[in-house]
């Protein structure tokens, strides 16, 4: 593993000592001895976070917005300049490659983000296309400014005529800006699920930036987070996470382990209709008519339930610390107990006191107040306990969006 261009700074902010390999970069999974107060960070002041191992594309060209359009499964004819899009972008079987932002930053460039790297498909969906394709991942640095706090901050690094730019930027929006005298790209996004921005600057800034913030928001609680606490934020906000919700097609080695976006709830992001004839487009096409194998749920464990299961041993329920990332096995309810699906990860979310996972389910078990069963081991003995299927996300603030 190798550090990202802020790492100077969070290795020295790093007391846990404990590192996550993203990418290639080595990542901080907490700073602190517990990621308690980087999770409230997120939630009641401001959280920052480093996110450059996300991989990026810079793609220009007369035809870019063709190549979008052919690529993606949203419609780019209705992203205007300076808007972000979250989609997926598919293969032909319309099974899920990967998903990230698009944004458009003018009317022939768009970046691209991705979570794994995506430059030979991106350059075969390009074929006839007078575009160009860079990958810009190790020159661009990234940064989640997060929480409640978090526009404030930037309010205070950036210029007068910036400023007023900056709290008037909508949800899904990007600018550019200045900080510090650098020049970056601000976006109103996040994956948390709060008030929050993405800072896109060029690596060699990278530390003066980070310096930057981190005096202008010491008066706002910013806080240096890492994964842990970004794990428990994203379950919240209802986020799939790759590998570990999904499968990516280039990982899957049999076809059950392939998903389509209409499988994972993501049926929003794709436009049947746009004139575009994008990758997938067919067989999406054919399963809306048909349906899903699969549907992607948000889960509740239902306490009492949970307590009862445990006071048969005579202990009290033990929640776990970090968010879960597994396959757990969900059940029907009644006699025969089939096994219906699995719940993929989960956390106990300390700002709704409740346990919350998010599942793979029978389409129809996946209606709001359906009761499953999910299998919980307590004392190395499984046991089932309710669980309700239930609107995702979890939590979705106000702020998030005004």
């Amino acid at each position: 593993m190798r550090g990202s261009p802020f790492h100077p700074r969070t290795v020295q902010l790093c007391e846990s000592f404990q590192w996550r390999n993203w990418a290639g970069y080595a990542i901080a999974t907490k700073y602190e001895l517990t990621h308690e107060r980087e999770y409230y960070a997120i939630r009641n002041a401001a959280a920052l976070l480093d996110i450059t191992p996300l991989y990026k594309y810079l793609i220009q060209g007369p035809d870019a917005a063709r190549f979008v359009d052919r690529l993606i499964t949203r419609d780019v004819s209705r992203c205007r300049v300076g808007q972000v899009m979250y989609t997926t972008w598919c293969n032909e079987a319309g099974k899920v490659i990967d998903d990230g932002t698009v944004s458009r930053l003018d009317e022939t460039t768009f970046r691209i983000t991705a979570a794994e790297p995506n430059w030979r498909w991106f350059e075969a969906c390009a074929f006839g296309l007078d575009v160009t394709i860079a990958d810009i991942s190790e020159k661009v640095a990234a940064l989640a400014l997060q929480g409640p706090n978090s526009r404030a901050i930037l309010c205070e690094v950036v210029s007068g005529e910036e400023k007023e730019r900056l709290e008037r930027l909508k949800f899904f929006r990007v600018m550019s800006a200045t900080i510090a005298g650098c020049p970056v790209s601000i976006s109103r996004t996040g994956y948390t699920g709060d008030l929050g921005f993405e800072i896109w600057l060029d690596a060699k800034d990278a530390l003066v930036i980070w310096d930057c913030l981190m005096e202008a928001g010491a008066g706002y609680g910013i806080t240096p987070t890492g994964l842990l606490a970004l794990d428990i934020a994203r379950i919240e906000a209802g986020l799939l996470l790759i590998d570990v919700d999904y499968t990516p097609v280039r990982k899957a080695l049999i076809p059950e382990q392939l998903s389509s976006p209409f499988e994972l709830d993501l049926g929003w992001t794709v436009h049947l209709d746009k004139r575009a004839n994008f990758v997938g487009k067919r067989a999406l096409l054919a399963e809306h008519e048909r349906g899903s194998r699969w549907a992607t749920v948000g889960l509740e464990v239902d306490w009492d339930d949970l307590e009862r299961a445990y006071a048969r041993v005579g202990l009290t329920p033990q929640l776990p610390h970090e968010a879960w990332r597994g396959s757990v096995p969900l059940y029907e309810r009644g006699r025969r107990q089939r096994q219906v699906g699995y719940a993929t990860s989960g956390t106990f979310s300390p700002i709704l006191k409740r346990y919350i996972a998010l599942g793979t389910v029978e389409p129809a078990l996946a209606g709001v107040g359906t009761e499953l069963l999910l299998e919980v081991t307590i004392e190395h003995v499984p046991y089932r306990v309710l669980a309700r299927v239930t609107k995702k996300p979890f939590f979705d603030p106000e702020r998030k969006r005004k």
